[in-house]
């Protein structure tokens, strides 16, 4: 498995730097430097990426490496302006810890995060079987056949109209067309670069920003992916590659606010305030066009911190005051919008209030295994943010995303799931991944807490390097521990149940199994590049599009909703006989070709269809492949 994942080191590192290079590249000359540049940088990338292909998507330019990089040219000659004109310096004071101590830290964080990742994925060429991952990886093959990555254009894929975040769906399509490989696998190391790039240098800025200690933000990146919910944990459920870029960089886009004061070195008060109009409207829209749900707990966190800077500073101007006041108003009008954005609620309730409690307490949502050991820390952590006046506002962040997390999962009425909860669907999963955000940087704060407890009790005259050394050791032991032995079954909250086996392992009994999937990858040989082949898309015919270019349809998981589709899944076979059926057809401009992979299930999101499976012997289909149990067929019975 390793070997398989090594060859693919090629396509990782493009798709590192297709999401690291833009911002490097543009902050480096506004002024940012370590830390915060590697961190902030995607951010400013998926910006200019997302906006680029919207730009590109109404003016009719295709999408492609090249006018890509025309948008960066330009993105990067901009911020050369802009650092030209307004001269300055991003400086953090980080304390007297070494300069090794960090960048090893990140390094190990990203490989914990990593392994635990592909432990999961375990094939650099596997496809999530989830329903969508569905219109996710068909949504990359429209961006590659047609050449429009819009946000407004992408949902087209699926014959819809209006606004779609697809700043996700843009990176993996320059992936794709940079390196040509199968959509699959550029997907896969996407997540990669996502969950041990993206979050883990963003965790760490958040916890050095929070706390002004080198040695926090190293026990951050190396817990960085010590908690199920995120990021794994999206990359198991929905499958919410959108959500899961988003919360990766949500991190990065607090701090770049809250570092705001850090700045020296700029004179001109207007060159200041364009500085910050540019920073925090580049994470707002990283943030919008990744999946729009982000912006609230983003504009909330800043909120809360702003609130708390002017008590402790105790700054009674009305002028701010009045500011303030109207950063609240405008959080609640955003989150109300949002929320009534969304088709609402899909979710009931499923803990009591009690067990929803316990849940944070012990970071077990979802009935995911308590984390007793980084709750202990969580708790320590808490303990000295309530302790010190200055971290008293994260302790309150925590309570925030706590009290989501607890009305998501416990509270019926529509008041929560509707208005409070709506922007998220009232999904529990993506409002549980929000909890990492806080955990990890409280979980440091604990643990450099007890580790200089104990180390001063063992010898009070231990030095900076060796105390690190020690914090460094002690946090990469609990995540060995953690990543061979915590298991990572993924939970269905409505099923009451856990999966025995990874979504991404394509068995016999799989969404997608081996059978189907060598017939779809081979259907371009066997039907015209402009055929229409209908399935239930309840089976792995799904990924029919994805894996052939060919319009297999539908090209979600959900079936149409009209009376011609359910007359086709119910009596397709007996098209020769029941003119309604032929009638049905000709709804769709008479299709050729159906799959037979069967009728598919019955579940979330999942349909049974009888009438499109055993042609064999039925008037009016002739075959044309079969692999295994699963076939391909002309349609005779109503030829035009």
């Amino acid at each position: 498995m390793i070997l398989d994942w090594v060859a693919q080191l090629p396509v990782l590192g493009l798709g590192a730097a297709v999401v690291f290079l833009p911002g490097l590249a543009a902050l480096w000359f506004v002024g940012m430097r370590g830390l915060a540049l590697a961190a902030f940088a995607p951010v400013v990338s998926v910006a200019v990426t997302a906006a680029a292909a919207i730009v590109y998507g109404v003016a009719g330019v295709p999408w492609s490496i090249l006018t890509w990089l025309l948008a960066v040219v330009v993105a990067v000659g901009a911020a050369a302006l802009v650092g030209r004109w307004a001269p300055g310096r991003l400086v953090t004071d980080a304390g007297p810890t070494p300069r090794w101590v960090l960048p090893v830290a990140l390094v190990l964080g990203a490989a914990f995060t990593t392994w635990r990742l592909i432990a999961y994925i375990q094939a650099p060429d596997a496809i999530s079987q989830t329903n969508d991952a569905v219109f996710h990886l068909n949504a990359l093959r429209f961006i590659l056949e047609t050449g429009d990555a819009s946000s407004l254009h992408v949902s087209q894929v699926i014959g819809g109209r209006g606004f779609y975040p697809a700043a996700w769906h843009a990176l993996a399509a320059l992936v794709a067309m940079a390196t040509g490989v199968e959509i699959a696998i550029v997907v896969n190391m996407l997540t990669l670069v996502i969950g041990a790039g993206i979050w883990t240098l963003g965790i760490a800025w958040l916890a050095l920003t929070v706390t002004r200690s080198t040695a926090v933000a190293a026990l951050a990146a190396i817990l960085a992916g010590a908690l199920q919910v995120f990021p794994l944990l999206l990359f198991q459920w929905g499958v919410l590659y959108p959500n899961a870029l988003s919360t990766a960089m949500l991190p990065a886009a607090v701090v770049v606010v809250l570092t705001i004061p850090d700045w020296v070195g700029t004179a001109k008060r207007a060159a200041t305030v364009v500085r910050i109009v540019l920073l925090v409207g580049v994470a707002a829209v990283a943030l919008l066009l990744s999946q729009p749900s982000g912006l609230l707990p983003w504009a909330a966190m800043l909120v809360v911190w702003a609130t708390s800077q002017l008590v402790l500073l105790r700054i009674r101007r009305g002028a701010l005051v009045l500011a303030l006041l109207g950063s609240w108003l405008a959080l609640g009008v955003m989150w109300v919008l949002l929320s009534r954005s969304t088709s609402g609620s899909h979710w009931p309730p499923f803990r009591g209030k009690a067990e929803a409690v316990l849940d944070v307490l012990l970071n077990g949502h979802l009935r995911i295994p308590f984390a007793y050991a980084i709750s202990a820390l969580m708790i320590v952590g808490l303990v000295e943010c309530v302790r010190r006046v200055h971290l008293r506002w994260f302790a309150g962040v925590w309570l925030g995303v706590s009290a989501l997390y607890v009305l998501v999962a416990s509270a019926g009425r529509d008041i929560f799931r509707e208005d409070v909860l709506g922007a998220w669907y009232a999904d529990p999963y993506r409002i549980s991944a929000l909890s990492a955000v806080v955990v990890i940087p409280l979980a440091a704060i604990g643990a450099d807490a007890l580790i200089g407890w104990a180390v001063r009790a063992w010898r009070p005259n231990t030095g900076k390097g060796a105390t690190a050394v020690i914090g460094i050791a002690a946090a990469s032991v609990l995540m060995i521990v953690l990543v061979l032995v915590r298991p990572v079954a993924m939970p269905a909250v409505t099923q009451d149940s856990f999966d025995r086996d990874s979504r991404y392992l394509m068995t016999n009994d799989s969404f997608l199994d081996p059978d189907e999937r060598t017939l779809l990858e081979r259907l371009d040989e066997n039907v015209p590049g402009d055929a229409r082949v209908l399935a239930n898309p309840s089976t792995g015919s799904g990924f029919g599009y994805m894996l052939s270019g060919i319009d297999v349809y539908p090209r979600t998981w959900s079936w149409p909703g009209n009376a011609a589709w359910q007359t086709l899944a119910t009596r397709l076979r007996f098209a020769a006989e029941d003119p309604e059926v032929c009638d049905a057809l000709a709804e769709y401009n008479y299709p050729e070709f159906v799959l037979d992979f069967g009728p598919g299930e019955a579940g979330p999101g999942r349909y049974r269809a009888g009438g499109m499976t055993e042609f064999e012997g039925q008037a009016g289909f002739e075959l044309v492949d079969e692999v295994g149990d699963v076939s391909l067929w002309r349609i005779t019975a109503c030829a035009q």
